[in-house]
């Protein structure tokens, strides 16, 4: 089949967008990061409380509204005030919350809410979104990101709310969502400050070995690219006598003029310090710490494909440890490899770490993790935790008392290698529909020149080859973006693939 061409059409009233008589209101809608929006765009005071309101609803039928609510925040542009007013709806609904106090890693919301027992949990972050960007995820009982029917509930709950406010609009009658003063909700009680970083970088410390890395001596360049992760992976690794030196560490909600991602245009400067100050080990954190990116001690960018399939031979090989491991349809295939060579399954699921870590829970994995660098480990959150991955890095530098080159080496030397390459096309949100029509019911795919072993239409398109490569085609959940990712034996087969694609859906016409 040839490819098709798009071309424009009129916006309608979708993409979460309700016409609301003379004013457009942008709804909530959850991705597969939670929720996020542009500021000042959706991501309003009106949908923060809109939100909570939704959240104060759901807990009150499901009678939990007797119990905590934790919520932290990152250090985008209004995110301590996005907490403070989704926690004075709370409080007019009568349930307590407690503010973590300051910017903080999304893994330590995650922790409180594991740790604590409570039924929900909320962080206020982009993750790692461009700067115009903020949005809310939500925890649930054990720590663990939000699923699809948690978000969808969500969501109905805002809809009936929306709902009543267009009927009191019509009948010309005044509406609010109900929220108590910030400092009224703190004298009742209702609103509690607190800093439960402690409790959180202990669990860490307490299961790493520190006494292996004291004795090692190691030198450990940190970007937290201008996000919350110094303070917990600095503590860490200065309690355990390691030399830690930080760049972009100051506070900039623009976050230096680039995305908050540990992707290896963004870790060129972390490189350079590392290569010119002689340090073992490079690591960077997204705005808010739950996910990792790594420079090896010869400079040379680690992918996140790279850095979870390391943790999982140090964990099988070193540490003794046992069990699966989990990886949505856009991670690299050496993990299917790693895991056979250790007599292991490795699982693939849709992308979305809450498919990880359901699965991960399923399955008794021992580790999953996606290519856009969240990883999670069994023992710990039930989520992506960078600060975590962190400390297990230097921890297997120490322990093996090998270099990271040495040891990526090792496991190429034993399973192979592929090349993995990855391309983002943003396009005309009016279009997508066309791109879905093409893609998931047409189900067209274009004349490709390697034998095709089967298709899956599990989350987007994705063509595995005979050869052990693969193509996948899959809308972000989060931006108006067209993923295209390939892992193929030689890297010019991979961008041949994804070059073919491309043509045959026009996307250079976006």
């Amino acid at each position: 089949m040839t490819g098709i061409p798009f071309g424009y059409s009129k916006p309608k009233n979708g993409d979460g967008n309700t016409l609301t008589g003379d004013r457009r209101q942008k709804m909530i809608r959850f991705g597969t990061g939670g929720w996020r929006a542009v500021i000042g765009d959706g991501f309003t005071k009106y949908n923060l409380q809109l939100l909570a309101a939704a959240m104060s609803d759901k807990m009150k039928a499901e009678h939990v509204d007797d119990r905590e609510m934790v919520i932290g925040y990152d250090r985008r542009f209004l995110s301590k005030e996005a907490m403070q007013w989704m926690a004075e709806v709370f409080a007019a609904n009568g349930i307590k919350t407690l503010l973590i106090n300051r910017s903080a890693p999304t893994p330590l919301a995650m922790f409180y809410t594991m740790k604590h027992n409570l039924p929900y949990g909320m962080m206020v972050t982009a993750s790692h979104n461009p700067a115009i960007y903020n949005g809310v995820k939500v925890f649930t009982e054990g720590g663990r990101d939000a699923d699809i029917k948690v978000t969808q509930d969500i969501e109905q709950y805002a809809q009936k709310i929306e709902d009543r406010r267009l009927e009191a609009e019509k009948a010309g009658e005044p509406f609010g969502i109900p929220a108590m003063p910030y400092q009224d909700g703190k004298k009742a009680g209702l609103i509690m400050e607190i800093y439960p970083i402690n409790e959180y970088l202990d669990s860490i410390l307490s299961d790493i070995n520190v006494e292996a890395i004291r004795n090692a001596g190691l030198r450990v360049a940190l970007d937290p690219m201008y996000g919350v992760s110094e303070t917990s992976i600095k503590t860490i690794l200065i309690t355990a006598r390691c030399d830690v030196y930080t760049i972009h560490g100051n506070h900039d909600t623009l976050f230096g003029g680039k995305l908050p991602a540990p992707n290896e245009s963004a870790m060129a400067p972390l490189s350079q310090v590392v290569v010119d100050g002689g340090f073992d080990i490079g690591i960077a954190t997204d705005g808010d710490a739950d996910r990792i990116g790594v420079i090896d001690n010869n400079g040379r960018y680690l992918s996140p494909n790279d850095i979870l399939v390391v943790l999982y031979y140090y964990l099988e090989k070193y540490k003794g440890k046992k069990g699966p491991a989990v990886r949505n349809i856009c991670t690299t295939h050496i993990l299917d490899r790693l895991a056979a060579k250790f007599g292991e399954q490795c699982y693939e699921v849709p992308v979305g770490f809450k498919w990880i870590s359901s699965r991960m829970t399923e399955t008794d994995a021992l580790i999953g993790g996606e290519s856009s660098g969240g990883l999670a480990i069994r023992g710990h959150i039930h989520g992506k935790d960078g600060v975590y991955a962190a400390a297990l890095l230097v921890e297997m530098l120490a322990v093996t008392g090998r270099k990271m080159s040495q040891i990526f080496d090792d496991i190429a030397s034993e399973v192979g290698k592929m090349s993995f390459v990855e391309n983002n096309y943003r396009f005309r949100p009016e279009n997508k529909q066309k791109f879905i029509h093409v893609i998931m019911e047409e189900k067209a795919v274009p004349e490709l020149p390697y034998p095709i072993e089967k298709i899956s239409y599990v989350d987007g398109c994705k063509v595995y080859f005979e050869n052990g490569g693969w193509v996948s085609i899959r809308f972000s959940g989060t931006e108006p973006l067209l993923r295209v990712f390939s892992e193929m034996p030689e890297k010019a087969q991979a961008d041949e693939v994804c070059l073919i694609y491309r043509k045959f859906l026009h996307l250079d016409e976006e």
